[in-house]
């Protein structure tokens, strides 16, 4: 069972080929513990992409990884030292992979680089399915019908 309860992770790393798999495992750790492991598989593919990019065309080798769980929604960001989001934007380029893969992504500068994120909705199946409701035939309040009483009796006039 997933928990509502926000959670952060933050990993530093430097990056190498052999890392790569290593953060993999490490952040599908991570989501197995929080109760998440429906997203293991997209949110590693859309991580090893970016690393990959780090890895071969970064000058500084120096990443952060980052994980956000609010509850709803898994945010994981990858920052690293560069700049320049070039290589990226090729036609067959990685963010076109993780716009496929995920539910919003986006890039913003940093301090000193760039973080390129991306998010993913829960998909678990915890909650109940939403199915509606066949409504109750509406049953009227049981009134009692007035007998049948002659004019004279509702006049005052005894009967003969």
């Amino acid at each position: 069972m997933k928990s509502a309860t926000p959670r952060y992770y933050h990993l530093d790393v430097e990056i190498s080929p052999e890392r790569i798999d290593q953060i993999d495992r490490i952040l599908a750790a991570h989501l197995r513990h929080w109760g998440l492991g429906i997203l293991v598989e997209p949110v590693g593919h859309c991580t090893r992409v970016l690393l990959r990019a780090i890895e071969e065309h970064g000058t500084n080798k120096q990443a952060a990884v980052e994980l956000w769980w609010t509850g709803h929604h898994l945010i994981t960001g990858v920052s690293d030292k560069d700049r320049d989001l070039g290589p990226h934007y090729a036609p067959q380029g990685f963010l076109a992979q993780i716009a496929a893969l995920s539910d919003g992504w986006g890039s913003c500068p940093a301090a000193d680089g760039k973080i390129i994120w991306f998010a993913h909705r829960d998909r678990t199946p915890d909650h109940a399915t939403l199915s509606p409701i066949t409504p109750v035939p509406c049953v009227p309040e049981s009134l009692e019908v007035p007998q049948e009483e002659t004019m004279a009796v509702l006049a005052g006039v005894p009967e003969t």
